[in-house]
């Protein structure tokens, strides 16, 4: 089981840090094109989640393979709940169910590892 939570850690990493460094280096213009919810929010808004998305994918994999503060994996885990979340709200708000199916898959996988982090799989 700790084989599995390592590559689905490994898996939203690198998922969250891709999001994440698109929102903050691309303009809005750029964004718009993949993400039309952008037009919806201010550009400091987009690049705090971008940011946040960042943050959550350095969360999910530094922790542990560092050995320093591992206890923050599955912290980072329920951070990543919490803005997959949001994004699904605002997908449906959007009638985007499709894309907030995805972040539905997020949100299982991120519970699997906040699961197996902070119960039985604990670094």
């Amino acid at each position: 089981m700790n084989i599995l939570l390592w590559a689905v850690q490994s898996l939203l990493a690198v998922a969250f840090l891709a999001v994440g460094a698109m929102k903050i280096f691309r303009n809005r213009t750029e964004l718009a094109a993949t993400f039309g919810w952008v037009e919806q929010f201010s550009d400091p808004s987009v690049k705090a989640i971008g940011a946040l998305d960042a943050l959550v994918g350095l969360g999910l994999v530094l922790p542990g393979v560092t050995n320093i503060a591992p206890a923050l994996v599955p912290w980072a885990a329920l951070g990543g709940i919490a803005l997959a979340g949001g994004g699904s709200v605002v997908h449906l708000r959007r009638s985007e169910t499709q894309l907030a199916a995805v972040n539905v898959v997020y949100i299982a996988l991120l519970a699997l590892v906040a699961w197996g982090r902070f119960g039985p799989y604990a670094f």
